[in-house]
């Protein structure tokens, strides 16, 4: 038989909450001011652009994403392993199957899953941008690898 919980505010857990929402709080504080400062540092550097030339459309200037470190492997020997781990398997490796079995050569027996997750996305995006023309991709859910021997 279930019990319904009956809300009370002597609760242990509305203390918790209220200083979780005074955090939260802070924090969305802090980042819209960090956010005004930085759109007024743009707005500065557009103005010393147009002094430079008055004719330039500074709203053609794309942002620039942020290069993520792969704390593993060092840019570029990330294919490499990749298809050092497909040759050596007999059988299609989905991508969280790489991840985890990359992290076992770097010495992680049992990996965290935000460690296997964060590894995934980056082994997925080698495969799309780099890999492509050495792999094939089995039918199905999740999509399995298998290194073409050519």
């Amino acid at each position: 038989m279930t019990r319904t919980y009956k809300a009370h505010p002597d609760h242990p857990a509305v203390a918790f909450l209220v200083r979780l929402h005074a955090d939260l709080g802070g924090r969305v504080h802090t980042n819209k001011r960090e956010a005004r400062r930085l759109a007024d540092a743009l707005r500065h550097v557009e103005a010393v652009i147009k002094l430079f030339d008055p004719a330039y459309d500074v709203r053609t200037i794309p942002a620039r994403r942020r290069y993520r470190v792969n704390k593993w492997f060092k840019r570029g020997t990330m294919g490499r392993v990749i298809l050092d781990v497909l040759k050596a398997s007999p059988e299609p490796l989905a991508a969280k199957t790489i991840a985890v079995r990359l992290l076992q050569t770097k010495g992680h027996a049992e990996p965290a899953p935000q460690d296997v997750s964060e590894l995934e996305r980056c082994v997925r995006s080698a495969i799309r941008h780099s890999l492509a023309r050495h792999l094939l991709a089995d039918g199905g859910r999740p999509v399995r690898w298998r290194f073409i021997q050519r």
